[in-house]
């Protein structure tokens, strides 16, 4: 503080001149009066020494900030951004940025452990995966006084939360489709352990940058994925022809089905029909039996002899045609017409 300093420099400057005056010189003055200390030093003093304690009580905080109070080295309350005041010397105080974001790096980073990424997953195959947890601080006075090496706890939780969710999962959805899923869920446990430690902090994001097979293995394992893919393009080609020929033999099936239930409406119709007419015939034979014996030979004779050619053997055993009216009447007038023409 610049009024601080100035007090004090003032103070420096009239130290020097009161010793000054004290051994110089002859002017004068009785022996007494050169070793009495003026009051203004007093003065001087008590401002300088007020000065130097509102130096150490009053402190700012920024907005990215928070402050730790602390009265006699145990924890007393969380200072808030702006001018803040903590009576020095009983009560200090530790100032921690709070939004800024901090990044831990598991399997990824340069001189972890060779091992650190190889993780075991419930179908017992081994994956190398690599990822960033970004965290920062919810809670000062948690984070500060709950634990000792707070980096050392993120990094040695989040190793764990990964082992134990790809101990649950198996290996290919991880490396195909699911690692947005294994982020959310390593998020949410990863905080859910801190919490329970009371650590005051928080996960911002879970960046999952890689999951690999061992180099070890990766060449075999690509091939492996490449049959896999093979298979799962001939099953979806088979599946295909199926699903076509299945289509197909349903549609005939459904002709078939069509056709016979035609087929059915009009014989049963036909049934009912010859059924209808031979009631309407036995009602009116039952009315009178002979009339409609007779009109029944005649129409039954009608029926059977108008389908065939007929033939008379007269007293001399010719064979002569029975020709129709029809006939007779074409025959007689084609003559007719010719003369007519001629």
């Amino acid at each position: 503080m610049p009024e601080v300093d100035d007090l004090i420099n003032l103070g420096r400057d009239r130290l020097k001149g009161v010793f000054k005056d004290r051994g110089g010189g002859s002017g004068g003055r009785p022996g007494g009066d050169r070793n009495k200390i003026p009051k203004s030093f007093y003065f001087i003093a008590v401002l300088a020494i007020i000065g130097f304690w509102g130096y150490n009580s009053f402190y700012s905080v920024k907005p990215e900030q928070r402050s730790v109070e602390l009265f006699l080295g145990a924890y007393s309350s969380t200072g808030t951004p702006g001018l803040n005041f903590a009576p020095w010397p009983l009560v200090t105080r530790e100032i921690v940025e709070v939004t800024r974001e901090r990044t831990v790096e598991i399997g990824a980073r340069e001189g972890a452990r060779s091992d650190e990424g190889l993780m075991l997953t419930g179908d017992e195959n081994i994956v190398d995966v690599g990822f960033q947890v970004v965290w920062n601080i919810s809670d000062p006075a948690k984070f500060l006084f709950n634990l000792r090496d707070q980096e050392e706890t993120i990094s040695a939780v989040a190793e764990s939360a990964m082992r134990e969710i790809m101990a649950r999962s198996e290996l290919a959805p991880i490396l195909n489709r699911d690692r947005g899923v294994v982020a959310a869920n390593l998020r949410e446990l990863i905080q859910a352990n801190l919490d329970n430690y009371d650590s005051g902090m928080s996960v911002v994001r879970v960046n999952f940058d890689k999951a690999d097979p061992p180099g070890a293995v990766i060449n075999s394992f690509r091939e492996v994925q490449a049959a896999e893919q093979e298979r799962d393009r001939l099953e979806k080609q088979a599946d295909a022809y199926s699903n076509r020929v299945l289509a197909s033999a349903r549609g005939e099936a459904a002709q078939l089905l069509e056709e016979a239930e035609g087929y059915r409406a009009q014989v049963v119709n036909q049934a009912e029909g010859d059924a209808s007419r031979f009631l309407a015939v036995l009602e009116e034979y039952q009315k009178a039996p002979e009339v409609t014996r007779k009109r029944l030979h005649i129409e039954t004779t009608e029926k059977i002899y108008g389908s065939v050619g007929k033939l008379i053997m007269d007293g001399n055993s010719n064979l002569l045609p029975i020709l129709s009216l029809d006939e007779i009447v074409k025959n007689a007038t084609i003559p007719q017409l010719d003369r007519e023409q001629n």
